[in-house]
């Protein structure tokens, strides 16, 4: 496969991609699967009171320099500007009493999350926006989104076009390259299911170049029998976690070596099983792609690292 002469940016969040967009003013405004709750609260008075519920979502509210009011309970560490602020809990189970209490124009939740939290969020009469994480692509748009909304729509625009300008290059360098068939596992201690291309992970192995053999699928996750997934013959195999990622590889492992279909599948048996790195690899889009996509490079068209 051809390399491009500019490697992805890595894990400090594509640091010099984001400095190179900052001064760039080329227009891009997408409203893309942000779903909001109250928009008549969340105009605010160029001050409003925010609060952001995911850690992806503060490091989006970090690169627009939008203060906020609080926080989620995360081990990830948040960025500075943030650092100190009130917590309000996970991104799936907010404290709602504390939600309250910090009086909020609006809560930035994913809309991943936006089945379970709408309602509860209504019942304490919060407004909020739930913002599409579950892509690349999707990240973006809620980032123009924000900036439209919060009056940060010059820098916004200026990450989007430096986006566009990025996945242009990456995607010429896999032109000429055969594409891989991919099977990904997403496991929690004690189970996995699929991952489609409408998950965070899936749609990175697209943009890689990568074919999901569930394609097809309309959900983030589906739950197959190990039977279909032999029959449909996956040149590689991806496996993350999600929670407990040392629990999780762990009962891959177990997994594997137990079950005796595995022992059948052609990428086991040419060793084309690879373990992903949660820190780069979790259920919603953050700006570490770069580094993400580089990783699934040595995998889908390297040599990798053998973990199954």
């Amino acid at each position: 496969m051809a390399r491009s002469s500019r490697s992805p940016e890595t894990s400090s969040g594509g640091r010099r991609l984001i400095a190179a967009a900052l001064g760039l003013l080329l227009a891009a405004g997408l409203l893309g699967g942000c779903v909001d709750q109250h928009p008549e609260r969340a105009e605010g008075d160029g001050s409003p009171r925010i609060i952001a519920a995911s850690p992806a979502i503060a490091d989006l509210c970090d690169l627009l320099s939008l203060d906020l009011i609080a926080v989620p309970t995360t081990a990830k560490e948040l960025p500075e500007r943030y650092q100190g602020l009130p917590e309000i809990g996970t991104a799936i189970a907010p404290d709602l009493e504390k939600v309250r209490s910090l009086r909020p124009d609006v809560v930035l939740s994913p809309a991943s999350l936006s089945h379970d939290l709408q309602p509860k969020y209504a019942g304490i009469a919060t407004g909020a926006l739930f913002l599409d994480l579950k892509s690349v692509d999707g990240m973006y748009d809620s980032l123009s989104y924000l900036g439209r909304r919060f009056n940060r729509e010059e820098t916004a625009e200026a990450l989007v076009a430096s986006y566009r300008a990025f996945l242009d290059e990456y995607q010429a360098t896999h032109e000429s390259a055969e594409a891989p068939r991919v099977l990904i596992l997403m496991g929690v201690p004690g189970s996995y299911l699929v991952a489609t291309p409408n998950s965070y992970i899936g749609s990175l192995v697209e943009m890689a170049g990568g074919e999901n053999v569930y394609a097809e699928a309309e959900d983030e996750f589906v739950n197959v029998n190990t039977e279909d997934m032999a029959a449909r013959d996956p040149d590689i195999i991806l496996r993350a976690s999600h929670a407990l990622p040392d629990e999780v590889q762990a009962m891959f492992a177990k997994e594997f070596a137990e079950n005796d279909i595995w022992k059948h599948f052609r990428a086991v048996e040419e060793g084309r099983v690879y373990d992903l790195p949660p820190e780069l690899f979790g259920m919603s889009a953050t700006m570490d792609y770069p580094a993400a996509l580089e990783h699934l490079d040595g995998l889908l068209y390297g040599k990798g690292a053998h973990h199954g």
